[in-house]
This record gives structure tokens, C-alpha cells and sequence, in this order.
């Protein structure tokens, strides 16, 4: 019965439980808010520090740069040992490194470390977090996609990404909530949620399928390959442009609204709740329910966060930022969702993981140049960071509108 249940998994003939849904999401949910409250507050705590806009976003983008090469072994790597251990090292790096965060801005704020000293630091620790938890998304998707058939595959790993939505959507809420106790007090807030999150999946979570190294040959897949291209590069590029608004956001609404650095974080977390609310809608009443080419809602996303984009970089007003906001979430609310599924769906059940890895790359490797070149351009002249997010947009989706062939659907 065992060798039954494992291989009709490995073939993905099966649809994932509620429990299990449950429980990845709220591993995701775990690490999405944590990202959301070092979005809201990193601007404003690095300023307080002395670190200027580069090298706030600098932390960002080689954090992502880490994340990015590292993700995808983590999900070749759970092809060998199971997604339930590599979602566990991604859950307890990103609670151990978050404490470590806090841990360094408050030696920073008593004066104990600055300068280049506290810039290095924090470039280590973010970077080891990085390394870590990167792990949590490629185990918890392949997880899903292990026992998911293809045609209920858009549906799952898009409830599944709504984890992330609604951390992105709670995230800055309650981020702009706690840093009323202080700047670290969210980070501190991660940790524990995070930790929490590790226990219960270590404890109710099944091992799922037997890890599929020991029963196939892997080919390692990358980025370029034929059958994945269109849509992690979509997404890389998405992201990018994405990034450069997002994380010169703070400073724009501080610059121009003139707050005070509690008064950003919590002005930053509102725009960025909006925006994942965005987000989710569109994946619950639009990506749950398509049945088409996954590429398709690949092309509607980058439409709408291009239109967002060049809404934010040619209007001021904080009506105008939430409405850019609202866009911007809703592509990728439509997007990620088509990508994940796009890509799992073009490849065999024996690359999963791999794939898995590609995918949760993606987001981060916009998060490498995106976070640091909208920094610079903002610094040098602040109009230019929103028309080079608008630049790359235009280019991902003129991408999208080449003719080809969908062979994802075969699979089914």
C-alpha cells in the first residue's frame, strides 16, 4: 500500500489534502510576513543608523542575490532528502537570522558598531538568512505540486501563493503596529512567528512522497532551458521592475510627505498592504478559477503592474501611490501564480523540485538589481527609478506577445 500511495504522488495523480494545504501555507505565511516588515522597516531603521539609501539597498539586493543562486538547490536537494526537512531549514534560518538582525541594529542604535562595520555585518547576516530560507518556498511548492494532477495545478499553487499575499497584506499592518514599541520590534515578532511556524509543520506535516534522487536520474535544470524560459524570465523581469519601485518607495513617501521614520514605516506598510490585497483578489477570483494557458495570465500581469508603474512614476499624491499600488499587486497576483504552475506543468514529476527552485528564485532575482539600481537612480534623480522600473515592464511584457506553442496542458 506504501509503494502505491508513494508513486500515484510521484506521478501527481492526486489532489492536495486541506491539512497539508494548511500547513505549507502557514510556512509561507510565516516567511511572507517577515519579508513585509523588513520592507516597511528597513528604510527608516537604516537611516536611523546612519546607512544611506545604496547601502540600505544594497543589503536588499545581495540578500537577494544569495537567495536567488541558492534556491535552486535547495529544491534539487529535496528531491534527496524530502520537501518536510528543506521547508524546516528555510523556517529556522529565516527565525534565527531574523533575531540576528535585530540583535546588530540594536548595537547599531546604542552606537556599539557603525559605519562600514555595521554595513558589512548586516550584508552577512541578511546574506546567511538568504542562504536558508530560501528553502521554505521551493520545498512547500514542490510539496504541493507532488500531489497536485495537472489540471487542478493553477488552482493549488495559487491558494498556495495567497499565503504570501495575505503575510504581504497583515505584514505591514502589523509591522507599522509593533514598530510603535520600536524599530526592532518586528524583526523580534518574525522570529517568533516564524519558529512557531517550524514546530507545528515539524509536528503535524506528513514526510510525503519518497525523495525521487533515489529512484531517477536528475538533469539539473536551469533558467535558459527551452521549456521554462518565457516564464521565469517573465517573472525575473517583473520582479526587477517591481523592485525598483517598492524599495524606493519609502524614501519617496518620506521625502515627500516629510515623516519621520516611524511615520514611513507605517505610510510604506499601508501602501504595501494595499498592494497585496491586490494581490490576492486577483489570485482568488481570477488564478483559482482560470482554465486557460498559463501564459495567458503571465501576459494579463505584466500588463497591469507596467500600467501601475507608469501611473506611480508620472503622478504624485498618496491616492496616486495606492491606486499604482493596487495595479502593480493585481499583475502580480496574476502572474506568479501562471509562472509557478506554467513551469511545473512543462516538466516531468521527477524534476519538481528543480523546478520549484527555479521558480522561487525568481522573485528574488529581481530583488538583485532592482532594489539597488532604483536606490542609485533615486539618489542622482528621483524620477528616474520609476521610468526604469517602467522600461523593464514594458520589455517583459512585449516578451509575452511572442506567438508559441503551450505544451503544458498535454501533461494533464
Amino acid at each position: 500500500m506504501t509503494d502505491t500511495v508513494a508513486t500515484g504522488s510521484l506521478a501527481g495523480t492526486e489532489r492536495l489534502d486541506r491539512q497539508s494545504l494548511l500547513l505549507l501555507f502557514i510556512g509561507l505565511y510565516a516567511t511572507a510576513i517577515g519579508q513585509a516588515f523588513v520592507y516597511a522597516i528597513l528604510p527608516p531603521l537604516g537611516r536611523s543608523v546612519g546607512l544611506d539609501e545604496i547601502r540600505i539597498t544594497a543589503i536588499i539586493s545581495t540578500s537577494a542575490l544569495v537567495f536567488t543562486l541558492v534556491a535552486p538547490f535547495w529544491g534539487r536537494f529535496s528531491d534527496q532528502i524530502g520537501r518536510k526537512p528543506v521547508i524546516l531549514i528555510g523556517l529556522m534560518g529565516y527565525c534565527i537570522g531574523s533575531l540576528s538582525f535585530a540583535l546588530l541594529f540594536s548595537l547599531a542604535g546604542d552606537g556599539d558598531i557603525t559605519g562600514l562595520t555595521l554595513f558589512i555585518s548586516a550584508l552577512i547576516i541578511r546574506s546567511l538568512q538568504a542562504a536558508t530560507m530560501s528553502a521554505t518556498n521551493p520545498g512547500c511548492t514542490a510539496y504541493a505540486a507532488d500531489h497536485t494532477v495537472a489540471q487542478f495545478r493553477i488552482k493549488t499553487l495559487a491558494r498556495l501563493s495567497s499565503a504570501q499575499s495575505i503575510g504581504m497584506i497583515t505584514g505591514p499592518v502589523m509591522a507599522g503596529l509593533f514598530a510603535g514599541l520600536g524599530l526592532l520590534a518586528p524583526l523580534v515578532v518574525a522570529s517568533i512567528l516564524s519558529g512557531l511556524a517550524a514546530a507545528i509543520i515539524a509536528l503535524k506535516l506528513s514526510e510525503g512522497v519518497t525523495p525521487r534522487a533515489t529512484q531517477t536520474h536528475q538533469r539539473r535544470l536551469g533558467f535558459l532551458d527551452h521549456r521554462l524560459r518565457v516564464y521565469l524570465i517573465s517573472a525575473i523581469g517583473a520582479f526587477t521592475g517591481v523592485a525598483m519601485v517598492q524599495q524606493t518607495l519609502a524614501f519617496r513617501l518620506q521625502d515627500a510627505l516629510n515623516l519621520s521614520g516611524i511615520e514611513t514605516a507605517q505610510y510604506t506598510g499601508w501602501a504595501m498592504m494595499v498592494s497585496a490585497t491586490s494581490i490576492l483578489f486577483m489570485q482568488v477570483a481570477i488564478a483559482q478559477r482560470f482554465a486557460g494557458p498559463p501564459i495567458q495570465l503571465v501576459r494579463w500581469g505584466g500588463g497591469l503592474s507596467l500600467v501601475g508603474t507608469v501611473i506611480i512614476s508620472s503622478m504624485d499624491g498618496w491616492a496616486v501611490v495606492l491606486t499604482s499600488m493596487a495595479l502593480i499587486g493585481a499583475g502580480l497576483g496574476l502572474l506568479m501564480p501562471a509562472v509557478a504552475a506554467g513551469a511545473s506543468l512543462a516538466v516531468g514529476p521527477e524534476e519538481q523540485g528543480g523546478v520549484a527552485g527555479l521558480v522561487s528564485a525568481c522573485p528574488a532575482a529581481g530583488f538583485i538589481l532592482g532594489p539597488i539600481s532604483g536606490g542609485f537612480l533615486y539618489q542622482h534623480c528621483e524620477p528616474a527609478a520609476g521610468w526604469g522600473a517602467v522600461l523593464i515592464l514594458l520589455i517583459v511584457f512585449a516578451a509575452t506577445l511572442r506567438p508559441r506553442n503551450n505544451p503544458v496542458l498535454l501533461q494533464a
